[in-house]
């Protein structure tokens, strides 16, 4: 099953390619609800001295107002990625006063969806759009589930790695369309075999009550007090059905299609440009207010929740969709990644040495395609191992067999650590394998992942979701009070936060248009 890793293994090996997969790239983007002192849900501005959550390219906001969004730039290497998120997010905690940043990918308590401010982005039509466009993802699917906050792994393989290994291979075609094979058959692995991370990596197998609204709690949750309600076996309910994930794509008629970048894009234009009877009755424009950007089965692109995306730097008003086609994927984003409660980071570099490992192994590994079933396979094992993950004897699915998570778990990890072994000759060092094989632990036993780490703590000490996250929140709090920047660093976070600034100036003073116009040019592909 596993041959074609191997075989790929020596050919890098033979043709001495460690320098060129040491060029590979990695990018973190970690995101985190502002709350107060008391861990209420903040009601205040996005920080102006933080910069402007429009025009920032490391600090910006995502759904709401309070949920700040941390980005580093790609590093040469993964732990140098986390460096940078953690004096992002030193510079951030040294100016929010008394807000602390919520530790947990579950939110904290909340007051119903008025206590949920959407973004804003200023007056200018970009910063409109982006606010309309969270607009319609309340109306469509609620505001609650828009609050949950987690980390992407941002990865790209090294650029000099492409055109020797092409040879290798005996691809004919040109050299950016064997790069987009490359990912592509990637990322249908990351899919297949994602529910691995959300096994290992799942932190949040609880949740606060208020985060129901009322509605009644699954059947398969249990009260652990009268604040809280788990999965006695769950490892990320983030991922799982109360989660925003691809459960919907049924009932919204989104079929994205992975055999190709060309079938992605198709599939994807298709959903944005196919208008969708239920969300016409929600209207576009009512009383002269918008309430979405279109009534489209996705407004954008981004409306589509997948664990996976390849990726395309966009160009001013560039569409994702347009950005893949012209140029190309240039890195993939794996996006099931639970905020680590034990770490102030939400991750720690092990984790991440481990994320280049499964990324290596999924382009090493065959990639065939994804027919109907085994898509359903795919979302049914993610389903149930956000739920179950840790339940003894779980089956999971694969198209010629059924198979327990422990033993298909076993079979991945050693065979990633010939991959390992790659990455650690490749950096000169031993931390990769030995990244594997403490995974390779938490496959033997599912007390040592996070998931039963958090259920443990809050069993033995009596606590909530509420309490448990907030006295780890505090505790990171005070990490990063006490952390401190190099005068450099420092210096360098405020000119971007007064530069930022600064661009959304220029950029609604530089409007020549109004919204509605605004918006027929960007659909149109006028701007």
């Amino acid at each position: 099953m596993y041959q074609q890793v191997e075989q790929r293994l020596r050919a890098i090996e033979q043709h001495q390619l460690h320098a060129a997969l040491r060029e590979s790239r990695t990018g973190l983007e970690k995101e985190s609800l502002r709350v107060t002192p008391n861990s209420t849900l903040a009601q205040t501005d996005h920080p102006k001295v933080l910069g402007s959550a429009l025009t920032h390219p490391w600090i910006t906001t995502d759904y709401s107002e309070a949920l700040i969004e941390l980005i580093t730039p790609p590093q040469a290497r993964a732990p140098e990625a986390l460096d940078f998120l953690l004096d992002i997010e030193t510079f951030v905690y040294q100016h929010l006063d008394k807000e602390l940043l919520w530790t947990s990918s579950m939110p904290c308590v909340l007051n119903g969806e008025d206590d949920i401010r959407i973004a804003e982005y200023g007056s200018s039509n970009a910063g409109l759009m982006k606010h309309v466009y969270r607009q319609g993802l309340a109306w469509r699917y609620g505001k609650t589930m828009q609050v949950i906050a987690g980390i992407h792994f941002n990865y790209s393989i090294a650029e000099s790695f492409w055109a020797p290994w092409q040879v290798i291979e005996g691809h004919q075609g040109s050299l950016r369309e064997f790069r987009d094979e490359q990912y592509m058959a990637l990322t249908r692995n990351l899919l297949r075999y994602g529910w691995l991370i959300i096994y290992l990596f799942g932190s949040s197998p609880a949740i606060c009550k208020s985060f129901l609204g009322g509605r009644k709690a699954p059947e398969t949750m249990l009260e652990l007090n009268e604040y809280t309600l788990y999965e006695p076996y769950g490892t990320s309910l983030r991922m799982g059905n109360i989660g925003y994930t691809n459960s919907k794509e049924n009932a919204s008629g989104v079929q994205v299609c992975y055999d190709s970048l060309q079938s992605y894009t198709d599939s994807l234009w298709q959903a944005i440009h196919a208008p969708s009877t239920e969300y016409e009755k929600i209207g576009v424009k009512v009383d002269g207010v918008y309430r979405q950007l279109n009534t489209n089965i996705l407004q954008i692109e981004n409306e589509y929740y997948s664990t996976v995306r390849p990726k395309q730097p966009l160009q001013r008003f560039e569409k994702p969709v347009n950005a893949l086609q012209d140029r190309g994927i240039k890195y993939v984003e794996l996006r099931s990644v639970d905020i680590n409660a034990f770490h102030p980071a939400g991750l720690t570099h092990e984790q991440l040495r481990f994320l280049e490992v499964f990324m290596h192994f999924c382009l090493l590994q065959a990639s065939p395609l994804i027919d109907a079933d085994e898509r359903k396979m795919i979302n049914s094992n993610q389903m149930l191992v956000a739920h179950q993950g840790r339940k003894p004897g779980l089956i999971l699915e694969q198209p010629e067999r059924q198979i327990s998570l422990k033993a298909w778990g076993k079979e991945l990890l050693e065979q990633m650590l010939p991959v390992a072994d790659l990455l650690d000759s490749v950096h000169q060092e031993t931390t990769y394998y030995s990244a594997v094989q403490q995974n390779i632990e938490l496959i033997k036993d599912s007390a040592l992942t996070p998931s039963a780490q958090m259920l443990r703590e809050m069993h033995e000490k009596g606590a909530s979701f509420f309490s448990f996250a907030q006295a780890k929140s505090r505790q990171h709090r005070d990490f990063f009070i006490k952390r401190s920047l190099s005068a450099e660093r420092e210096a360098e976070f405020i000119r971007m936060a007064e530069d930022s600034l600064d661009q959304q100036q220029l950029i609604e003073k530089s409007d020549k248009i109004g919204f509605d116009q605004f918006l027929h040019a960007y659909f149109s592909g006028e701007l």
